[in-house]
């Protein structure tokens, strides 16, 4: 007679932008990178924002004009730079992936109950069943489809609504991963950035991941997300490790 909506539906994993993945593509310092969301994707109506303190704009590097014919490119000064590493140590991404979790799981919870309060409803209805009118019995059985179908409407739209935050929060990190892979470039004459999974072998001073790592907490050490309605707001802060739970590790090195 009702239907619920599957569970499935709405616990399904939120998706990570571009640079959670262990994508291998070439990184050219100076040229702009790809970060825009995937085609086709559609935010909810009511996502908000996440919102940090307001920081100096970055200025972005300048792009060098391009080559005159015949003219032969420069000597290719090569980095490595490990991002699934840097994730791994990053305080605000680490601090994203934890509230995403967390409010995944509360969603869940809350499924579950409307679930089980659903089906109350519907043996209770059921057992009065005889001492209702067919009016009275069909008045209450539309009352009580309705209510099922606002909210699992509501809880699609957490869904989409938590997905949507995550993609906006971590896009965040990656624009400024992106300044701070320049940054650092820069600072040592490094004109080409390759993934480490692209490079079978390469001696230390070529891998710029520990730099980067460090520089990336101390430009964005954490990122203020919007509370979820009903929740008071909290200050930014770095995630929270459960008592003896060491810190992350510096990065390895090959």
């Amino acid at each position: 007679m009702f239907r619920f909506l599957p569970v499935a539906l709405l616990g399904a994993a939120v998706a990570l932008p571009a640079a959670a993945q262990n994508q291998q593509q070439w990184f050219v310092p100076g040229q702009p990178q790809q970060g825009q969301p995937a085609q086709g994707q559609r935010p909810p109506q009511q996502a908000q924002q996440p919102q940090r303190p307001a920081q100096p704009p970055q200025r972005p590097a300048p792009t060098p004009p391009p080559l005159a014919p015949g003219q032969p490119p420069p000597a290719p000064v090569i980095g490595i730079v490990d991002v699934p590493e840097i994730q791994r140590v990053s305080s605000a991404f680490t601090q994203v992936r934890e509230a995403i979790e967390t409010r995944r799981a509360r969603l869940n919870e809350d499924l579950q109950r409307e679930q089980q309060r659903w089906r109350d409803e519907q043996q209770r209805l059921a057992a009065e069943r005889g001492s209702l009118s067919p009016e009275q019995l069909r008045n209450r059985e539309r009352d009580l489809q309705d209510r099922i179908t606002d909210s699992q409407r509501t809880l699609r739209d957490r869904a989409a609504a938590i997905e949507q935050l995550a993609q906006t929060a971590l896009r965040e990190i990656e624009q400024a991963l992106g300044v701070v892979i320049r940054q650092v470039a820069s600072s040592r004459n490094v004109n080409i950035v390759l993934p480490r999974p692209l490079v079978i072998f390469n001696d230390p001073p070529f891998d710029l991941t520990e730099e980067v790592a460090a520089q990336l907490n101390r430009m964005i050490p954490s990122v203020t997300l919007p509370p979820e309605p009903g929740e008071a707001p909290r200050p930014a802060a770095a995630p929270a490790r459960p008592g003896g739970t060491p810190p992350a590790q510096p990065p390895r090195r090959n």
